[in-house]
């Protein structure tokens, strides 16, 4: 079994592993896999080029056409669209590798190797990583131990909290967000998946992404439920649809944004495990600067508002989850925003810290 890794874990791994190593990801499909390499590699000025191996239905897809040279007489393939001509290093993704063809699978184990193709070769400092799908609803290909062996293998697990965090940056519809925040085993729709499943719809993170886009844009009615029955499965919609009519937690912006006397019956009414969600909701909020500057003092006001609530209703296990999330290594700019604008509210969690 190949160890897990999240998505902090992983840019690690893309930083520290030298060049000359493969590295393999294995995990469902639609967590994030390509997206955080491109952004990764980007960022680094080193160009991302994806290969779908699932796709190709000839070795010839890969590796080019042959021609005869006319200055040897003899057989070479021309590089194929993809294949790095100014010299500079790339990244080969090899999606999809254990849905590739047998004959396809072969082509590529001299590239593993040697990082050479129909006896071209890459740039030096070129990297190979693929991607594998692992479960008994994809139809795959065995790969052959001595391929598997040039690889390093890590299985991708990307965390839920990490989902939500990028969905706050990315500014996805707040419902969806403060619905996986309260269901998040519904994220990636694993207790929806049965094996006999067919053709039946279930949720994945790609999917709550579409779903957001079309709840910014469209009003909740029974043409649009249909819509996202169809992005997410209907048992997945249902949840959805019952969760928004029914139970709403104030969203982080109503809390640090809103008149904070306003709104403190509706805090003291919540539960400790809507505490909790609430405690991440506003870390969220900070951490994807979701704010113009000229509400620091309002947020910060809010927030110290909020964290003496706790204390006042002797909430002291939502107090705890929200000290606790201060040391957290998924918030360093909510850290920094606190110790900025916050210095009351630091020197109570501090205190609360040294008293428990």
């Amino acid at each position: 079994m190949a160890i897990s890794i999240n998505s902090a874990e992983l840019l690690k791994v893309l930083e520290t592993t030298p060049s000359e190593q493969n590295i393999m990801l294995t995990g469902r499909h639609g967590i994030g896999k390509s997206q955080i390499l491109e952004q990764y590699f980007s960022s680094i000025g080193q160009k991302v080029v994806i290969l779908f191996l699932g796709q190709m239905s000839d070795p010839g897809d890969l590796i080019g056409l042959p021609h005869i040279d006319e200055k040897t007489g003899k057989t070479d393939f021309i590089p194929p669209y993809w294949f790095p001509t100014d010299g500079k290093p790339v990244v080969l993704f090899l999606d999809e590798l254990n849905r590739a063809r047998p004959e396809v699978l072969q082509t590529i184990m001299d590239l593993t190797l040697n990082k050479t193709l129909a006896g071209k070769k890459l740039p030096e400092g070129s990297r190979i990583i693929s991607a594998v799908n692992e479960g008994e609803e994809y139809q795959l290909t065995d790969l052959d131990p001595a391929l598997v062996s040039r690889f390093n293998i890590y299985e991708f697990r990307p965390t839920v909290e990490e989902w939500l965090l990028w969905a706050a940056k990315k500014g996805l519809d707040q419902r969806v967000i403060d619905f996986i925040s309260e269901n998040p085993e519904i994220l990636d729709g694993s207790e929806f998946r049965r094996e006999d499943q067919g053709l039946e719809k279930t949720p994945d993170r790609r999917a709550w992404e579409r779903v957001s886009n079309l709840l910014a844009n469209h009003t909740i009615d029974e043409y649009s439920k249909k819509i996202i029955a169809g992005i997410v499965g209907m048992s997945a919609a249902a949840k959805l649809f019952d969760s928004i009519s029914k139970h709403r937690l104030l969203s982080a912006k109503e809390i640090l944004l809103g008149e904070f006397s306003k709104i403190k019956e509706i805090i003291k009414s919540y539960s400790t495990p809507d505490l909790a969600i609430v405690n991440e909701s506003l870390y969220r909020f900070i951490e994807a600067g979701s704010y113009e500057k000229s509400d620091s003092k309002k947020i910060a006001a809010n927030l110290e508002a909020y964290f003496i609530l706790l204390n006042e209703e002797d909430l002291h296990e939502a107090q705890a989850h929200f000290a606790n999330l201060y040391t957290s290594a998924n918030y360093k700019n909510s850290l920094v925003f606190i110790m900025a604008n916050c210095g009351k509210l630091y020197n109570k969690m501090m205190e609360f810290i040294r008293s428990i």
